[in-house]
C-alpha cells in the first residue's frame, strides 16, 4: 500500500480543498464581485437620472403677445390657452366643434380661462386667404372673429381642394351676418393687407409646433387636444400654478 505523506495526511485530516475546488471558489467570488459591481453601476446610473430629473430646470413657458391675438373669454383669466390652427385643417374643425364648446362652458363662461388663436397656414395656398379673412374681421370688429371662426369650420371644404376663395369668404361673412364692411373684407383678402401678421405667426408656429391644432396652456405645450379629460387636468395644473 502506498504511503501517505504527513502533509497529505494533514490536508485530508483537516479537509482542506484541493486546487480545483479552490479555483471554483475563487471563480464564484469573482462572479459575485462582478454581479455586485453591475448592480452598483445600475444604482448609480438610476440615481444620476433621478438627480437630473429633479435638478434640471424646467423649460420656460413660451411667451405670447396675448393683447395682439383674437381672444375668447376674460383678459384677466388665470389660464390662457393659445390654439395654433389652420382654417382648412379637419382636426382643427373637430376641435372647434367638439372641444371648444366644452371649454367655453366650463372655463370661458366661468372666467377661469381665455382662448386665443394664432394662424398656422400649412394645408394649402387658400389657407392663407382664410387667414387673411380672419385677420381682416378681427381688425374690423374683434367680437366677430369667433363668429367667423365657428362659421368657417362649420362650412369647411375638402382640404385637398381650393375652396377658401375671396368670394367664398366674403359670402360666408354675409350669410353669417358678421358686423363688418364686406367690401373692405374682400379688398383685405385680395391685397393680403395683413400678410405680415400671418407670416409672423407662421414663423412663430414653425419654431414651436409640427401639427395643427396644437395648444399652449399658460405657455406650456399641449398636444392631446382631442382628449378633454387630459385637457382639463392640464388646465387645472396651470390654474394651480398661476395662484
Amino acid at each position: 500500500m502506498a504511503k501517505v505523506s504527513s502533509m497529505e495526511a494533514e490536508r485530508i485530516r483537516t479537509r482542506v480543498p484541493g486546487r480545483k475546488h479552490l479555483r471554483a471558489i475563487e471563480k464564484r467570488k469573482q462572479q459575485d464581485r462582478k454581479r455586485w459591481l453591475f448592480f452598483a453601476i445600475i444604482i448609480v446610473a438610476a440615481a444620476a437620472v433621478a438627480a437630473a430629473v429633479v435638478f434640471t430646470p424646467k423649460p420656460k413657458p413660451v411667451a405670447f403677445d396675448y393683447a395682439a391675438l383674437p381672444m375668447l373669454g376674460a383678459a384677466d383669466a388665470p389660464v390662457k390657452i393659445v390654439e395654433f390652427g389652420d382654417f382648412k385643417c379637419p382636426a382643427c374643425r373637430y376641435f372647434s366643434q367638439e372641444i371648444k364648446p366644452q371649454l367655453v362652458r366650463d372655463y370661458m363662461d366661468q372666467g377661469k380661462a381665455a382662448l386665443y388663436f394664432i394662424n398656422h397656414t400649412i394645408i394649402g395656398p387658400d389657407s392663407f386667404a382664410a387667414a387673411m379673412a380672419g385677420q381682416s374681421i378681427y381688425h374690423q370688429n374683434k367680437k366677430e372673429f369667433w363668429a367667423f371662426y365657428d362659421a368657417i369650420y362649420k362650412n369647411q371644404g375638402d382640404e385637398r381642394q381650393l375652396w377658401a376663395t375671396p368670394e367664398f369668404l366674403v359670402e360666408l361673412a354675409k350669410t353669417s351676418q358678421l358686423q363688418v364692411d364686406y367690401e373692405k373684407l374682400k379688398q383685405d383678402i385680395e391685397s393680403e393687407a395683413y400678410a405680415d401678421e400671418v407670416i409672423k405667426q407662421n414663423a412663430k408656429a414653425e419654431k414651436l409646433v409640427s401639427a395643427t391644432p396644437t395648444l399652449f396652456i399658460n405657455g406650456v405645450k399641449f398636444t392631446d387636444f382631442a382628449d378633454y379629460d387630459k385637457l382639463k387636468k392640464a388646465i387645472a395644473k396651470a390654474e394651480k400654478e398661476a395662484d
